[in-house]
């Protein structure tokens, strides 16, 4: 009886058998394939480290926003928590109060802060949001991709079913194992694709609540540091 280690390299050298006597257009699927799964995971590893630094800037700088006596104190404060999203917005709104007391001596125009707000909010969004739009095309397309490589590879195994003249495993074997190959390959880009893009935009619903109740809070800060 083989060792389990034997059986693992006769299957990784029948594999590999497998794809280099495969067709050109099989294995140009398969490289395709390849390609949007690694950069999918570029992608995952890279927004999976941002995203966790983001949420955890920007409790940090919550902390010492609700601690702090008045927006000079803030702004001294956020700079110890940048590139936090939440800095971001706070800069945004911090910008036009500047504005509205140099020009009037008090923020006279709550409407045009909240705008501010908003505007840092929706910058800090998209910034945030760059780069899902791969895990969703890979999501979506490479299971269409791996369905063309299945479909050659039905298609061989027709082509040299037809040549031998007899339905031996010999004769099929071939296409039906690059068909199930570039299904497989199609399913292990996409699944991972689909599952990080979910729990991304999960991660960025929360950040994006988080962003507007701040815009609130900063609100209250302004009324309470330049009210009556």
């Amino acid at each position: 009886m083989p060792s389990p280690l034997a059986a693992l390299l006769a299957l990784q050298t029948s594999f590999w058998e497998l794809i280099s006597g495969g067709s050109i257009l099989a294995n140009v699927v398969l490289v395709i394939l390849l390609g949007f799964s690694v950069y999918s995971w570029t992608i995952i590893f890279a927004k999976w480290s941002s995203l966790g630094a983001a949420r955890k800037s920007d409790a940090r700088f919550l902390r010492a926003f609700r601690k702090a006596n008045g927006i000079e104190s803030v702004m001294v404060a956020s700079e110890q928590f940048r590139p936090s999203p939440l800095v971001s917005v706070f800069d945004a709104g911090y910008e036009e109060v500047s504005r509205q007391v140099k020009a009037k001596g008090i923020p006279s125009n709550q409407d045009s802060i909240t705008r501010s707000l908003q505007i840092g909010t929706n910058q800090q969004l998209a910034r945030l949001e760059n780069g899902l739009g791969w895990l969703a095309t890979t999501a979506s397309v490479s299971p269409f991709i791996g369905l063309l490589g299945t479909v050659l590879g039905i298609i061989r195994a027709f082509s040299n079913l037809k040549g031998a003249g007899s339905t031996s495993l010999d004769s099929v074997g071939p296409g039906i194992a690059e068909a199930l190959i570039a299904t497989a390959a199609g399913l292990f880009a996409a699944i991972p694709a689909a599952m990080a893009y979910n729990h991304f935009n999960h991660m960025l619903k929360a950040l994006g609540s988080d962003m507007d109740d701040f815009g609130l809070e900063f609100l209250n800060l302004i009324e309470r540091s330049f009210g009556d």
